[in-house]
């Protein structure tokens, strides 16, 4: 039984790489000249074409795709509204973040019913601002005159084929042609992508129209230029069929759009530069065919062509074509067979001799790591291995003695870390429990010598219930502390059942002095059932709250707590009315130590929803509804008691 790895990797490498080259190679070598034949080219150039035109198409209907997500996009709809000016800002900046992240469109707007842009982006694909010139001839233009606009406008999508957008380029000075070589510059030509975008409320009526300019680089160079067919790449040599190349013309079989000369753009294939009448009948004759044997500038051609998607099926209607000179598909045959030979015989010698060290050298090193490993798997951090290369294996000798070391270190500095940070949460969290108590005691105690300054007649009756809040706040306090030194989980109280409209008269009546101090006035409404919980937990649950509330209505208001029952559960409504919370604020308001506050720790609603939570119960927060004024609901849904 073969239980080597050195051996097993001979044998693979000899199974899965030697073996099939020398089958493989004795195959072509053998059949090659007979299966090569203008039968096998016009295969191969039929598919290339169909694949070809495909791309193309799926380009293009990936594009109009963009275009039409655009039109679905509500923001879209809102910037054509009476009120467009934040959306169209926004939407501004998400067009700039689309055009830059496709790569592929000049242009992106959004044009109202009238004819006038509403939307433009502001950057190009390469993220640089559009000229100020071009933003004012866009914003400037009259586009209820153009046709595409027009047609778009009566409800159908609309495709402006290929051209040289004057939205762009005022003058012909302005395109990117530049000297020494003088070719025209794909990118300055574009195809025009216009959807018309429907009212939400009346899917019949139209609205505006979003436009997109499809720069013409991602037809010509991203599918033309690198169209070189694959398989003749992989079967003779990359440095073979170099001529072949693919090109594209309009609908009419004879206007030049695409080519790898790109002096021939707009040229008439039966006009005197190319002058080929008979391939402008194949490709009005057929849909997919191949040309007849031409010569093109003095070389004879084989060629295919496809057309692409007609009008009717979301296209232009191109035709496709794709070619090679007949001299590279008889000169590789004689060369192949010498590549073949040679190649074969030196494969076979190869990789048997260096099979044979790689393994053994491999498997050395391997065979330490494990034992290494093994190590550090049952608790030796110390272990290391001796780095005897600078190959991959000595590399990775090398990371693992990084490794093991950044281990042991870690292991301490980690240890040391938990300990702190469950100190400074400690702190914190008893920080911010200690102050809701100390609140209602300093605002007593300021209550209490406001009477005794003013010699009030009810100095005594205010004395003793000062001293009764500050001995039931530093009771609370006490527990606090109680809490913490049993943070394992355990209760200082077991949960019981209780009445929730006497805990929050409880709690409103422990802040009295400070509403009257801020002006606000506390109404608390209805009742509900029973719940089972700690009472003293959810007092200080529901002093958070009244806490935030108070804080959020400095200059006085109104703070109303409902009860009731919603499904059966015990459903708690505590609205104040401050001047309310952001939506993103509000996502983020039950997360650890974040805070809208200068001062606090943002532990607070943290920990309330922990307490919440413990009850199987839920509390989340909401902005007060439209047309009953401003500020935040802080809602709480808790299981009832049993049997309530």
């Amino acid at each position: 039984m073969i239980r080597r790895i050195s051996t097993k990797w001979l044998l693979a490498v000899l199974a899965s790489v030697v073996v099939p080259f020398v089958g493989f190679a004795w195959y072509i070598d053998i059949r090659l000249a007979d299966r090569l034949s203008n039968d096998l080219v016009s295969f191969y150039l039929l598919s290339f074409a169909a694949n070809l035109a495909e791309r193309v198409d799926d380009e293009l209907a990936e594009r109009r795709l963009d275009i039409d997500l655009w039109v679905n996009d509500p923001m879209v709809a809102t910037s054509l509204g009476e009120e467009p000016r934040e959306s169209a800002f926004r939407l501004e900046e998400r067009f700039d973040r689309f055009v830059r992240r496709s790569d592929s469109f000049d242009l992106l707007l959004v044009i109202d019913g009238e004819g006038s842009c509403v939307v433009c982006n502001g950057v190009d694909m390469h993220g640089l601002p559009l000229p100020p010139e071009t933003l004012v001839r866009i914003l400037d233009w009259e586009f209820a005159e153009e046709e595409w606009f027009r047609r778009a406008s009566a409800g159908e999508a609309t495709l402006v084929d290929h051209h040289i957008s004057s939205l762009l380029f005022a003058e012909p000075e302005l395109l990117r042609a530049e000297p020494p070589s003088g070719l025209p510059d794909e990118r300055d030509y574009a195809v025009g992508i216009a959807e018309p975008v429907f009212a939400f409320d009346h899917p019949e009526e139209v609205i505006g129209v979003v436009y997109g300019l499809l720069n013409w680089s991602v037809i010509q160079s991203d599918i033309l230029d690198a169209s070189r067919p694959d398989t003749f790449d992989g079967l003779i040599g990359s440095q073979f069929y170099s001529t072949s190349y693919a090109w594209l013309w309009k609908s009419d079989g004879n206007s030049i759009i695409g080519h790898d000369d790109r002096t021939l753009y707009g040229e008439k294939v039966n006009g005197e530069r190319v002058d080929l009448q008979v391939l402008v009948d194949a490709a009005l004759s057929s849909n997919w065919d191949m040309y007849p044997e031409y010569t093109f500038k003095g070389v004879r051609k084989h060629a295919a062509f496809k057309h692409c998607a007609s009008p009717e099926d979301g296209g232009l209607g191109w035709v496709l074509g794709i070619g090679i000179d007949n001299s590279d598909i008889y000169a590789t045959v004689n060369e192949l067979h010498r590549i073949l030979v040679n190649a074969s015989v030196l494969v076979l010698v190869v990789v048997i001799v260096w099979t044979v060290f790689i393994a053994r050298r491999t498997t050395q090193p391997i065979l330490a790591l494990q034992k290494h490993t093994q190590r550090v798997a049952d608790g030796d951090l110390d272990a290391r291995l001796e780095v005897q290369s600078h190959d991959e294996l000595g590399q990775l000798a090398q990371a693992f003695n990084r490794m093991t070391a950044e281990i042991s270190e870690s292991r301490e500095r980690l240890v040391q870390a938990e300990k702190e940070a469950a100190w400074r949460e400690m702190a914190r969290q008893i920080a911010h429990e200690i102050k809701n108590p100390l609140t209602p005691i300093g605002l007593s105690v300021n209550l209490l010598r406001r009477a005794r300054d003013e010699r009030s007649e009810d100095f005594d009756a205010i004395l003793d219930r000062t001293l009764e809040l500050i001995g039931r706040q530093v009771e609370n306090m006490r527990q606090i502390a109680q809490n913490f030194y049993l943070f394992a989980g355990q209760h200082l109280s077991e949960p019981r059942v209780v009445d929730p409209r006497e805990l929050v008269d409880e709690v409103c009546a422990l802040n009295a002095a400070w509403a009257d101090e801020l002006g606000v006035e506390t109404r608390i409404e209805g009742r509900a059932d029973s719940i089972h919980v700690d009472p003293t937990e959810f007092r200080r649950v529901l002093i958070n709250l009244v806490t935030n509330a108070f804080e959020a209505m400095p200059d006085g208001g109104t703070l109303e707590v409902r009860l009731g029952n919603e499904d059966g559960r015990v459903r708690m409504e505590i609205r104040d009315s401050g001047p309310g919370i952001a939506e993103e604020v509000r996502q983020r308001l039950f997360e650890p130590y974040f805070t809208t506050r200068t001062s606090g720790t943002g532990l607070g609603l943290a920990i309330c929803k922990r307490v919440i939570d413990e009850l199987g119960g839920e509390i989340r927060i909401e902005a007060v509804p439209d047309g009953e004024g401003t500020g935040t609901v802080v809602v709480l849904l808790l299981p009832r008691a049993e049997g309530s």
